[in-house]
């Protein structure tokens, strides 16, 4: 079978989605949000919304107002969102390069006999020496022309600046087990031993790529599934997901909520969430895989 589906104009698109039932009550603010927001774009927020979804029929009731506030909410989640992960990748940025540089000197992640997987360490250095190349910050050029003649990668405390999250959390994870300082971060961030620190940063880095490139995060199946512990000894959940519901945002936000109480005392994470929840009280928290009175959990009760 071959897409043959011909291109509509703004006009076209917003007769379509008439004709399907969606109840759009001002077409002029329809055709200003359709050509600041693609058709297809939007769709993600509108899929839930159709009762046939072969034929894209919607539900009775189903309004274009509705699909406009579901996306600007997903918007305003993201940014703060990120926000949360810029904090807890700085923290583990500054911890590795502390703690690694101290123990194993300044040009530790290039070290082979430190890592589980050499394979693995390969590809995440010829990925960082393509963010050095790309860079055009002051302090990577003027160490390149004052040691010219050194060829190895500037030292941690410059190279892993230029780092970013994915590769960090790379980093983190294939340290060997035996590396001391794996084990000192993790229980900075309160996860116990780095049995489980590891799968809770790459599935947050992951999430920040959604953020960084203005993914869907509403309704998302998202690809990390954080390993959990038993036991945490910081305030954490009562009603644990199970593992079948780690595909939905809640039990990530949740880790980020944990790790950030962690790192920094009296954060505004859950005040700010709680306030746009509020401002957008018709989003479907199920989607995001929320639970009813999720706020009242150890977790969301502790706000250091």
């Amino acid at each position: 079978m071959q897409y043959n589906k011909p291109a509509l104009t703004i006009a076209q698109q917003i007769k379509q989605l008439q004709s399907r039932g969606l109840i759009i009550d001002d077409a002029s603010y329809a055709e200003e949000c359709l050509l600041r927001i693609s058709y297809y774009r939007l769709s993600g927020y509108w899929w839930p919304m159709q009762a046939d979804k072969q034929a894209h029929i919607f539900k009775p009731n189903s309004r274009f107002s509705d699909v406009m506030a579901l996306y600007y909410f997903d918007r305003e989640l993201r940014i703060l969102l990120f926000d949360v992960i810029e904090c807890i990748e700085i923290a583990l940025r500054t911890k590795l390069v502390y703690y690694m540089s101290l123990e194993h000197g300044f040009w530790w992640f290039q070290k082979t006999e430190l890592f589980t997987h050499v394979p693995e360490l390969a590809k995440t250095l010829s990925a960082l020496e393509g963010e050095l190349n790309r860079s055009k910050d002051i302090f990577i050029k003027e160490h390149g022309k004052k040691y010219k003649e050194d060829f190895r990668f500037p030292p941690a405390i410059k190279t892993m600046e230029l780092t970013s999250f994915g590769n960090l959390s790379k980093l983190y994870g294939n340290l060997k087990p035996s590396i001391k300082p794996k084990d000192i971060i993790a229980k900075d961030f309160n996860t116990v031993n780095h049995s489980f620190l590891p799968s809770w940063l790459q599935a947050i880095a992951q999430i920040r790529n959604i953020c960084a490139h203005h993914g869907r995060l509403w309704n998302k199946n998202l690809p990390g599934r954080p390993y959990l512990l038993p036991r945490p000894p910081a305030p954490w959940l009562v009603k644990v997901p199970p593992a079948k519901e780690h595909h939905m945002l809640y039990i990530h936000v949740c880790c980020m909520k944990y790790l950030l109480d962690a790192i920094q005392q009296n954060h505004p994470f859950k005040n700010k969430l709680m306030g746009l929840l509020m401002k957008y009280p018709n989003v479907d928290l199920n989607a995001l895989g929320f639970y009813p009175h999720w706020y009242k959990e150890p977790l969301w009760q502790n706000n250091c």
